[in-house]
């Protein structure tokens, strides 16, 4: 069955016919296509579409995988996740190497009126650090555990975009905690920090970077030199050691200012390691000034947006606006411009 075109009149990629698995391109482009898939899962609930007017199917079928289970927010009871396993027609294809056999994915905000306001609330917990002390976590982090132990050292993926991405970063760090690394691709992941990476100046933008470091390593030294967390700050570099095992695929756009930070994130710790001032990077990569604030007020904080390792892809091609930069769409797309950079924390 080929894609055709979605609610929202975004051709599929039919060009994917088959899949090459050992293809990086492929493979970012059906796991697009899954968390795509999420999202019309939702609307087609909100819409009442059932059966043959559903849109959804073709957006897995295509690929031939199987939708074996919706994870639904326990809130607004809307599909915020689905888990899809691979189920191709010749046995060849399913021992192909580097085909997932199971795929988890997570859709982001949908700003419609059935699931806006428990999606913005959400956004919200994202930006203040607390993602993980919600429902909707709770319920993936549960649905991820369960296929991980009863299909142990099975391929899996993790898939997310926006707000999803979030949740699948999410995920995946405390899988890696519990011994499990899971190849994930996250689209557009929100990096709660201030847009830096807009400045045009290179100059500015490098000076600003220096001293938000400077800063942050600083307020670090000085919470541990007070004794205030220092068994949290212990902790979090012992939890940092332990994430940079983990390599996820982080697919970034410069026109989208919920992520473009990344980009500068990864680039300035090499650009301090240049310089001679790893020592402060190593800190300041570590923390983030909201995460000291909010710790030293007492409360749980666990920023996602510190990543000790990634492969990060930017996509350099020409974006119309905001909402194409930050949309899903653009990574099915088969000619891209994309810039690809290999981080790894030592």
């Amino acid at each position: 069955m080929a894609v055709d075109r979605d609610i929202f009149g975004i051709s599929g990629p039919t060009y994917l016919n088959p899949v090459n698995w050992n293809c990086e391109h492929n493979r970012r482009s059906v796991a697009a296509c899954l968390v795509q898939a999420v999202y019309v899962l939702e609307r087609d609930r909100q819409l009442n579409r059932q059966s043959v007017e559903a849109l959804a199917p073709p957006w897995w079928e295509f690929f031939h995988f199987e939708l074996i289970r919706k994870l639904v927010d326990d809130a607004d009871l809307s599909i915020f996740g689905a888990i899809f396993e691979f189920n191709p027609p010749s046995s060849k294809e399913a021992s192909a190497d580097n085909a997932p056999r199971f795929v988890i994915a997570f859709r982001g905000t949908i700003t419609e009126k059935e699931t806006i306001s428990r999606d913005i609330s959400l956004d919200l917990h994202l930006v203040q650090n607390g993602l993980h002390r919600t429902s909707r976590f709770i319920i993936a982090m549960q649905a991820v555990q369960n296929v991980a132990s009863v299909f142990p050292g099975s391929n899996i993926w993790l898939a997310g975009h926006s707000l999803g991405a979030g949740m699948a970063i999410l995920t995946g760090r405390n899988m890696v905690k519990k011994g499990v690394l899971l190849e994930s691709f996250l689209f557009n992941p929100p990096f709660v920090a201030a847009p830096i990476e807009r400045i045009s100046d290179e100059r500015v933008k490098h000076g600003f970077r220096i001293a938000r470091s400077v800063i942050t390593a600083g307020l670090a030294i000085a919470m541990k030199g007070k004794g205030e967390g220092s068994s949290q700050r212990s902790v979090a570099e012992d939890s940092f050691n332990i994430l940079s095992s983990w390599t996820p695929y982080l697919f970034v756009n410069p026109g989208d200012h919920i992520c473009s930070e990344y980009i500068g994130y990864f680039q300035h710790r090499k650009n301090m390691e240049d310089l001679g001032a790893g020592f402060i990077e190593k800190l300041a990569t570590q923390n983030s000034i909201g995460d000291l604030f909010y710790k030293a007020l007492g409360w749980e904080s666990e920023p996602l947006h510190l990543l000790p390792s990634a492969d990060l892809i930017v996509n350099t091609s020409p974006s119309p606006d905001f909402k194409y930069a930050h949309g899903i769409s653009q990574w099915w797309q088969p000619e891209l411009n994309l810039q690809c950079s290999k981080y790894r924390y030592s």
